[in-house]
């Protein structure tokens, strides 16, 4: 049993709760609680840790079987988790990484082997390309919600860009209750370029704007499409807008002037799904 904070792989622990860099470099991210535990696929998890408290349940047990654990004491783990009220349970993941084509639907030159190693939106797979596409997002919370939002609306995948927020921030993990093991997801370099890509492909993109010259539920989002999101505060840059085909807004009555980025998201996302559906 591990009873020191000063253990070298406890420092580890915490530096990758607290650092993307170390993240990035080791090429691993912590996944913290029950739930978030079980989804995650079993050939990705690298080590698992539990505390002293958790293993004397033995309904916590059974959760174990047939995996290799180390256990630490409880005060330990309060240091390396990220949580105020920690479950006790926790591992190291190995990062998942998509390519843009694993995005793309059927048909469009999707095919990563790591990608489809996970266990991803096999609905969204089928369809056509119904992409969120997001600039600078910052709030952790934000991002894991559109991600779950967007399990659930059947999108075929995520694109963000260097600015947004870091997808294995314990955070976003959290809030995607397990959906970042399901949407593929691609981190671009290039905004910019990778829209334009997207257009070449014959995929519609859509701007949220508040002053948007159409209503979100106008066009027709049956065809390949995407969608983007920007900065909670400030919206997209004027930049990325112009690279939209159409830009959209959603209606606002009483005094409200915008709607939070993560709830937009959503209702744009839900409509596609809805025109698939009746279609």
């Amino acid at each position: 049993m591990i009873t020191s904070s000063s253990n070298p792989r406890m420092k580890v622990i915490m530096q990758l709760n607290k650092k993307a860099k170390a993240r990035y470099e080791q090429r691993v991210f912590v996944v913290e609680g029950i739930k978030m535990c079980l989804e995650v696929p079993r050939e990705r998890i690298q080590e698992i840790y539990v505390s002293e408290s958790f293993l004397a349940s033995s309904r916590n047990q059974k959760c174990l079987e047939s995996l290799s654990y180390e256990v630490v004491s409880d005060s330990v783990f309060r240091k390396i988790s990220d949580t105020k009220t920690p479950q006790g349970i926790l591992c190291l993941v190995q990062m998942i990484q998509y390519k843009l084509e694993d995005l793309l639907g059927a048909g469009m030159g999707y095919g990563s082997a790591d990608a489809l190693s996970v266990k991803t939106a096999s609905a969204g797979q089928q369809e056509a390309p119904h992409l969120l596409i997001l600039e600078n997002i910052q709030d952790p919370g934000n991002l894991g919600t559109m991600m779950r939002a967007g399990e659930g609306a059947g999108v075929t995948g995520v694109i963000m860009d260097r600015t947004t927020v870091d997808m294995f921030n314990p955070k976003t993990i959290r809030s995607t209750m397990g959906s970042l093991f399901r949407v593929p997801f691609y981190i671009t370099d290039d905004l910019p370029g990778t829209i334009a890509v997207l257009k070449k492909r014959g995929i519609a993109v859509y701007a949220a704007c508040l002053d948007g010259e159409k209503l979100y539920d106008e066009p027709d989002y049956t065809s390949p499409c995407g969608f983007m999101i920007g900065n909670e505060a400030n919206g997209l840059t004027e930049e990325t807008a112009a690279l939209a085909d159409v830009l959209i807004r959603i209606p606002m009555q009483g005094q409200v002037e915008s709607l939070n980025a993560a709830v937009a998201s959503a209702l744009l996302m839900y409509e596609a799904n809805r025109q698939r559906r009746n279609k």
